[in-house]
């Protein structure tokens, strides 16, 4: 880093859409005094099934309007952006750049009992292998298995959060990933959106499993973990409350029902700006 930044100054926060809105709520809720910009390229979600070079591509993009808004750090919501592009911004920004998918697998190692973790994630983040990497990177006798799971990702943004339709959905995904492996006993939501589904998830796990199974949220592991790295950076925001500013690439007719619905909280009165990449 070329220089010290300015511990007022806001953290920037970017993902392939609003999902990433669920990890902003985590850092709100874990660091209130801070100030947050986030971007969502809402115009080209979903990064999930896109290559690696055009994620690179897109990442880049975003990393560089984030920068030229003065943020003194990073935080890369899409798991898909943290598996693949991580290294790429972290050469490029003159900052600290955070994904979710080192904090989630920590957050895992800590949660189990046995060493064997689950992961639903994106099909791009299963394809990427990050995941258990990053966990046999902590715990070479720790066992990962993933699935796909994405058609949970209409379901959180249409509401669709309990019922029978979300609960048959989670049971399909968590059968398949149960199947893999009988003996799990950790579930890492490896995606923004799964969050919403939390409760549900939880649910469908214990039932499959037949026994309580420990739920890792990386949104909320990225936001402790961040709370101590601002502190030893000597960037923690001087004063508070801080503020929220939103863009994003694309503003579609039902964004404040959905953005709400990941925020937590209703985004009347918020700064929301369209942006060009």
């Amino acid at each position: 880093m070329s220089g010290k930044r300015d511990p007022s100054a806001p953290i920037g926060v970017f993902d392939s859409g609003l999902g990433g809105l669920t990890v902003v709520r985590a850092l709100a809720a874990a660091l209130p005094q801070e100030s947050l910009v986030y971007l969502g390229d809402t115009a080209r979600v979903p990064y999930g099934t896109r290559s690696a070079g055009t994620v690179v591509r897109y990442a880049r993009g975003c990393g560089r309007l984030l920068a030229r808004h003065g943020v003194k750090m990073l935080v890369v919501a899409c798991n898909t952006v943290s598996a693949v592009a991580l290294d790429v911004l972290r050469v490029e920004l003159d900052m600290p750049v955070v994904g979710v998918i080192e904090p989630g697998a920590r957050a895992a190692v800590r949660a189990s009992r046995t060493g064997r973790i689950g992961v639903l994630a994106t099909a791009g983040t299963v394809g990427s292998g990050a995941y258990p990497r990053a966990v046999n990177g902590l715990d070479s006798r720790a066992e990962v298995r993933q699935q796909a799971a994405p058609i949970l990702i209409p379901l959180a943004e249409e509401g669709w959060l309990d019922g029978d339709v979300p609960r048959l959905v989670a049971r399909r995904y968590l059968e398949a990933l149960f199947a893999q492996d009988p003996a799990l006993d950790t579930l890492v939501l490896g995606c923004t959106h799964y969050p919403l589904l939390a409760e549900t998830l939880s649910q469908e796990a214990d039932r499959v499993a037949g026994r309580p199974i420990a739920i890792v949220d990386s949104g909320v592991a990225a936001a402790a973990e961040l709370v101590q790295l601002l502190g030893a950076r000597d960037l923690c925001a001087p004063s508070g409350p801080g503020s929220l500013r939103l863009m994003v690439t694309d503003r579609p007719g039902r964004f404040p029902e959905v953005a709400a619905r990941f925020l937590g909280r209703d985004t009347d009165g918020l700064d929301v700006e369209q942006v060009d990449l």
